[in-house]
């Protein structure tokens, strides 16, 4: 069946299309309550990831504990004690670790070596780590968490991952609704501006909110996404399907100033645009799908939902847009105005009148920027989800540090066998000059006191009948060189004295493997989308050169985007240097499209001077409606989020769509001209094959 066939179908079934995308409408956001959001990266690892091998065994055994850390300030030794009893006895909490299980509080001020104690107690301040008997996203854990604010009031300062984790779960929502909001605004501001009519940008937005629901209600197959999914992935759809909309209608006007019906006129918009519209949204499906693949698996995760809502907004403009188009047609007419957007001729001139200057630019910055863009400072684990400057949390993390140091809790977790070798290995871990504490069963037992004595519902806090639970506090933060050289030697002490069977568990030896696994993928991942967006221009130009010239100014965006990081001394979550990468590639490649198009076009009538001047002319408006579209969106994103890792992706969207942006209309003309033999070698050949054919005739 022909693209006449389908159009003519969708054009005369349109009410029943309209309702029958009411009734999956309404499903979805019945739907979208239910699709879970995780917080935790870990549970990204692969199975033959070692932290991941632990945490699986540890959760049958003990659980996973969620953790915080809380001070007190302007308390006596003494208070602090009744404090941490109160918040020991909260229900939900495990246990909690102070000074008070190696030295006895009550005895004389006389007796107390208070430099002994600096770890937990000094200048009136109390500091006090919390182990939960749920993980750090339990609604037990959050509950927890609220009675233990309620204890300690204003003298109290929170942090760690449970207490993150609860902050996220509470704003995310609230910041992404914001971000959404304002982006909706800016993009109908945008759309007023470069549209002739007052309901085209209404029009582009229902159609998007539709494909933006249905995408976030049919995530409910996939039970649980991540946060970074939950928080990009809608935002992103807005942005980066706009166009596909935006093709059909300006497809249908251009078809229905022609004096043709407006039945006939939308036949002929989807059959002239549906290719272009599908060829844009395969490199960005692409661009997403390859994420998939991602041993991580919050690229399956991500990939997925990212992918899937481009299908969904790919049918939902060809499908569902024509029958909005017929409806809102009369009030597209009644509301039209002239446009407000300027020639862009003057700018295609100018723009040519510099190449030799932007040519020479350009090989000076992205020669360095390739380089640059790997060596920018990276986050891999939980620390990304940190908050940011100027919020609570953030400024409760980084009260405590400052007058108690960093702490970061490892477990160990070995076999329950000999209670003398788990001595001898809790002694050798607290002789470690970066040690804190170390809390194990075998270590807190008085010499010749037996376990069997000991309620088991004490003991099995630590000891199960296969395993022993060893929580060791170390000087550091989660994610860092010295954290990952602390964690190695702890590991090989644990592993000195249990060979086998053995694991260390934590925020720290999880982040060691996410580091190890994503720095693989990104290779893997970054080349397999290059291949597949050069194999979607391959078919669709049908040449091999062409794709060449039209990634270049994607590619050097992109170096340029992850290298500014590097200098500016910014810390990049890793996650997100993946994501954006494919995305800038897979979403922004259209810009370059429809340039390289105008020019192949216009050189069946002009010289290549004058062709590169007619594509930049011909095609700004649309690559700056789309670029300022998703660059308003990214930063959006950063300015609104308190979550450092969202806040990041945000910036390097919008920053990546700006560099594109530029780079596509001031580089890739000039590209064409120089590489127009290479271009247009099968329209030379051709256009000699029909002036032979003519003399031959004659």
């Amino acid at each position: 069946m022909g693209f006449h066939k389908i159009s003519n179908i969708i054009i005369k079934q349109n009410k029943k299309i309209e309702k029958i995308f009411a009734v999956i409408f309404i499903i979805c956001i019945l739907c979208m309550p239910f699709v879970g959001v995780n917080y935790d990266l870990s549970k990204y690892l692969p199975d033959y990831a070692p932290s991941k091998q632990g945490i699986d065994i540890m959760e049958d055994e003990f659980g996973y504990p969620g953790t915080a850390r809380i001070m007190i300030e302007d308390v006596s030794i003494y208070e602090a004690k009744l404090y941490k009893d109160m918040i020991n006895n909260v229900d939900g909490v495990d246990m909690v670790m102070w000074l008070d299980t190696a030295v006895d509080v009550y005895q004389s001020n006389t007796f107390i070596n208070y430099d002994d104690i600096n770890d937990y107690f000094k200048n009136n301040c109390a500091v006090m780590d919390v182990t939960f008997d749920e993980g750090d996203s339990s609604k037990k854990t959050h509950e927890s968490i609220d009675k233990i604010e309620k204890i300690i009031g204003e003298k109290g300062y929170l942090t760690g991952s449970a207490v993150q984790n609860k902050s996220l779960s509470e704003t995310l929502t609230r910041e992404i609704a914001i971000a959404m909001i304002l982006g909706v605004i800016m993009i109908a501001i945008i759309l007023c501006l470069t549209t002739t009519s007052w309901i085209e940008p209404v029009l582009f937005l229902l159609v998007m909110g539709i494909a933006i629901v249905i995408n976030m209600g049919t995530n409910i197959f996939l039970g649980t996404i991540s946060f970074l999914t939950f928080s990009v992935a809608a935002i992103l759809q807005l942005a980066i399907a706009m166009d596909y909309s935006i093709f059909l209608l300006h497809s249908f006007t251009h078809e229905k100033e022609k004096g043709i019906s407006q039945e006939e006129a939308l036949s002929k918009a989807i059959q002239k645009s549906v290719v272009s519209i599908l060829s844009s949204g395969a490199t960005t499906i692409v661009g997403f799908i390859v994420l998939v693949l991602m041993d991580f698996s919050i690229g399956h995760d991500m990939g997925i939902v990212l992918a899937k809502g481009i299908i969904i907004s790919l049918l939902t403009v060809l499908i569902l847009m024509p029958a909005l188009i017929l409806r809102f047609s009369a009030k597209i007419d009644k509301t039209a105005h002239r446009s407000f957007m300027p020639n862009f001729k003057m700018l295609g001139k100018a723009i040519f009148k510099i190449r030799y200057f932007t040519i020479a630019l350009c090989i000076i910055l992205v020669i360095p920027a390739y380089t640059a863009q790997s060596m920018s400072s990276f986050l891999y684990g939980n620390d990304a989800l940190g908050s940011s400057p100027g919020t609570k949390l953030y400024d409760d993390e980084q009260k405590i540090n400052k007058m108690f140091g960093k702490s970061n809790l490892i477990i160990a977790f070995v076999p329950n066998t000999s209670n003398v070798t788990e001595k001898q290995m809790s002694d050798e871990l607290d002789d470690l000059y970066y040690t804190k504490s170390v809390m194990g069963l075998a270590s807190a037992l008085p010499d010749g006191v037996p376990e069997k004595i000991i309620p088991k519902s004490i003991t099995k806090q630590l000891h199960t009948k296969n395993y022993a639970r060893i929580l060791i506090y170390i000087r550091s933060s989660n994610e860092s060189d010295f954290a990952f050289e602390c964690s190695e030697e702890i590991t090989n002490i644990v592993k000195k004295y249990y060979p086998n069977n053995s694991y260390i568990v934590g925020v720290t030896p999880s982040t060691i493997d996410i580091k190890e696994i994503i720095t693989k993928d990104y290779n893997f991942v970054n080349i397999l989308s290059l291949i597949g967006v050069a194999i979607i221009l391959v078919i669709t130009f049908k040449s091999p050169a062409i794709p060449i010239v039209v990634i270049i100014p994607i590619e050097a965006a992109i170096f340029i985007n992850m290298a500014i990081p590097y200098l500016t001394d910014e810390k990049m979550i890793y996650m997100g240097y993946i994501i954006v990468s494919c995305l800038q590639l897979g979403a922004t490649i259209d810009y370059s499209i429809l340039i390289t198009n105008n020019y192949i076009s216009a050189r069946k009538k002009l010289e290549k001077k004058e062709a590169a001047i007619d594509a930049i002319s011909a095609g700004a408006l649309s690559v700056l409606t789309s670029g300022s579209i998703l660059t308003i969106v990214g930063y959006g994103l950063f300015f609104t989020s308190s979550v450092s890792a969202i806040a990041s992706i945000g910036r390097l969207v919008g920053r990546g769509a700006l560099f594109s942006t530029i780079l596509v209309l001031g580089l890739l003309p000039v590209l064409l001209s120089i590489f127009d033999r290479l271009i247009i070698k099968k329209e030379r050949k051709h256009k000699k094959f029909l002036i032979r054919k003519e003399s031959l005739s004659k």
